[in-house]
């Protein structure tokens, strides 16, 4: 997924964006309000992480700006009483996590988020053309021989077996498996649907449509 993470301190908001990072998705950071508001009209995220209290927008703020849209909210707060909870709920949350969390429940949420996207859920295993993809996991097989991947290529991998059949721009792709530091003309897309290629074996699975993008039919 694409993951907005919003919060004040530094230290905690990079190592919340490594562990999600380290499980494939794609991370970027803001530390105020209003630079995740400016992210948010930018780049089309999945999900956003969110501290209540932020500065210069306060987080409540930013939450009622997302309820309803296509970004589900995962609400971070200090305050871990029922009634916060209620609150934070009431803003447009999809999910409420009390500091101090561990890592490891915050990676559970996210991955529980991200089976319930605004088209319709997303399954727990993605299956195509001998490819078999466990997001939750982190596993990959083709006709039953497991394959290993780097987090970008599994990212990519992931977006092409979800679009069933369809063909997936290389922006979109870029979109989902890079952060807003990747540079659009690095062919960074172009290498890692290679990497895929040579990876997964024959026969070739990942077609090419000229000017349009990639596809597993």
């Amino acid at each position: 997924m694409r993951i907005l993470v919003v919060e004040d301190e530094p230290i905690l908001a990079e190592a919340v964006a490594e562990w999600l990072r380290d499980d494939a998705h794609a991370v970027d950071v803001a530390g105020d309000g209003a630079a995740a508001l400016e992210r948010i009209g930018v780049h089309d995220y999945d999900l956003v992480v969110l501290d209540r209290d932020l500065p210069i927008v306060h987080g409540d703020d930013v939450c009622r700006k997302l309820a309803g849209g296509p970004a589900r909210v995962l609400l971070l707060t200090a305050a871990g009483d029922i009634s916060s909870r209620v609150e934070g709920f009431a803003l447009g949350a999809d999910d409420y996590l009390p500091k101090p969390f561990a890592f490891a429940e915050l990676a559970a949420r996210v991955t529980a988020l991200g089976r319930r996207g605004g088209a319709g859920d997303v399954p727990p295993v993605l299956e195509r053309a001998g490819i078999r993809l466990d997001p939750h996991r982190r596993e990959v097989y083709r006709d039953g021989r497991y394959v290993a991947l780097s987090r970008k290529e599994f990212a990519v991998l992931a977006e092409l077996l979800r679009a069933d059949g369809g063909v997936v721009s290389a922006e979109r792709l870029l979109e989902k498996a890079w952060d807003e530091h990747a540079d659009p003309f690095t062919g960074a897309v172009r290498v890692a649907v290679l990497k895929l290629r040579r990876k997964l074996g024959p026969p070739a699975v990942i077609t090419t449509e000229p000017g349009a993008g990639y596809r597993i039919p």
